[in-house]
């Protein structure tokens, strides 16, 4: 009875832990794609010679980001929070978070 109540101590510790991990990786997942995404606008930009009003569509900078081939990313959490792309002056989003934290995290 007491191993089951050690064990049963233990997990109600453990879970609460392992879901904010999740979450920071997901989190840090969808600011890297961010920030890869933006990079490959500024190339973007850079290499077609785009005023900064412009903005690109996701097939504009494909090429940029990364490999051969490589697709736009993914959200984390799914399709259903897709990011945008923005114009080159304005950093990409996400749906699924919110613009100041962006802004906050791309500056540096």
């Amino acid at each position: 009875m007491i191993v089951v109540a050690i064990i049963g101590l233990l997990a109600a510790i453990a879970i609460p832990n392992f879901v904010k991990a999740r979450q920071t990786a997901q989190t840090n997942a969808c600011i890297n794609n961010l920030r890869i995404i933006d990079a490959a606008k500024q190339q973007w930009a850079l290499e077609k010679g785009q005023a900064s009003t412009a903005t690109p569509q996701p097939a504009d900078i494909e090429p940029y980001l990364g490999r051969s081939g490589t697709a736009m990313p993914v959200c984390p959490l799914g399709a259903a929070h897709p990011y945008n792309i923005n114009a080159l002056t304005a950093v990409p989003t996400c749906g699924n978070y919110d613009t100041n934290t962006h802004n906050a995290i791309l500056s540096n």
